[in-house]
């Protein structure tokens, strides 16, 4: 199982399924990759169900990379391109919004970005909000713990008529999923269709493959096939906790 989604809080069983199918989702992750790992498979079938997906980055990515050589900025260069190769490989039909902090300062960065990402929820008034959950115990990433605070400090600014009142209308978002959760009580379920959409969505990002995939090079076919292993592996761990064959976890909170 991948590194990345090995060893996350499971469900209970009294964990809540399935939102009604959103007609507007945007999702908020750190790092160019972080939605893919987290909701691929929630957002692709979102997706399939008519949901117009919008994806917000906070962070260049420029550090994604284990090269003490390498050009910080053509990782970011790339990473940004990879995004929107990813996009297109999950079937996000909504914009890919980049807030542009720097790798690794996303918590300095954030107060700056709090107003750009308050108006852009109220701009594409999403039903749903998907994001890191800030609250996770033992948390190593500062950008996933700024994200999310982030993410949960902007949808309330965005809903009440009195918070930046120059940014625009007020949007109240129906609900807002937390990823990475300390407590998840919520269950997308993730069809076999999905999951296989969510892989090639990770795999368009093509620089994370040997530091955060473990793929050697585009002849590694048993490396590609671990870390497909490993994804749907992840996922039927998160369905056995609900009684499905599959699934992507998350705090539900209502706005």
């Amino acid at each position: 199982m991948t590194h990345i989604l090995a060893g996350a809080p499971l469900p209970g069983p009294g964990a809540t399924l399935d939102l009604t199918p959103p007609g507007v989702v945007v999702a908020v992750g750190a790092h160019p990759d972080d939605i893919e790992f987290h909701c691929g498979a929630t957002l692709a079938r979102w997706g399939t169900q008519g949901a117009v997906v919008h994806l917000v980055i906070c962070t260049d990515g420029s550090k994604g990379t284990w090269d003490p050589s390498a050009d910080t900025t053509e990782v970011a260069r790339a990473r940004r391109t990879e995004s929107e190769e990813a996009a297109r490989a999950l079937g996000a039909t909504g914009e890919v919004v980049l807030l542009g902090a720097v790798d690794g300062e996303l918590a300095g960065a954030a107060p700056g970005l709090h107003d750009e990402l308050v108006a852009t929820l109220r701009r594409l008034a999403p039903d749903v909000v998907v994001g890191h959950d800030p609250w996770r115990r033992y948390r190593l990433h500062p950008d996933h713990r700024a994200a999310g605070f982030l993410t949960v400090d902007a949808c309330v600014a965005a809903r009440d008529p009195h918070f930046v009142a120059h940014l625009g209308s007020a949007h109240r978002p129906d609900w807002l999923l937390l990823f990475e959760a300390d407590e998840p009580d919520h269950v997308e379920v993730a069809t076999p269709e999905a999951l296989s959409v969510k892989v090639d969505a990770l795999l368009a990002h093509r620089s994370q493959w040997r530091s955060t995939m473990f793929i050697d090079d585009v002849g590694d076919d048993e490396g590609r096939g671990r870390f497909t292993d490993g994804v749907r592996d992840a996922a039927r761990l998160v369905g056995s906790a609900v009684g499905r064959p599959a699934g992507e976890s998350f705090r539900r909170l209502a706005l």
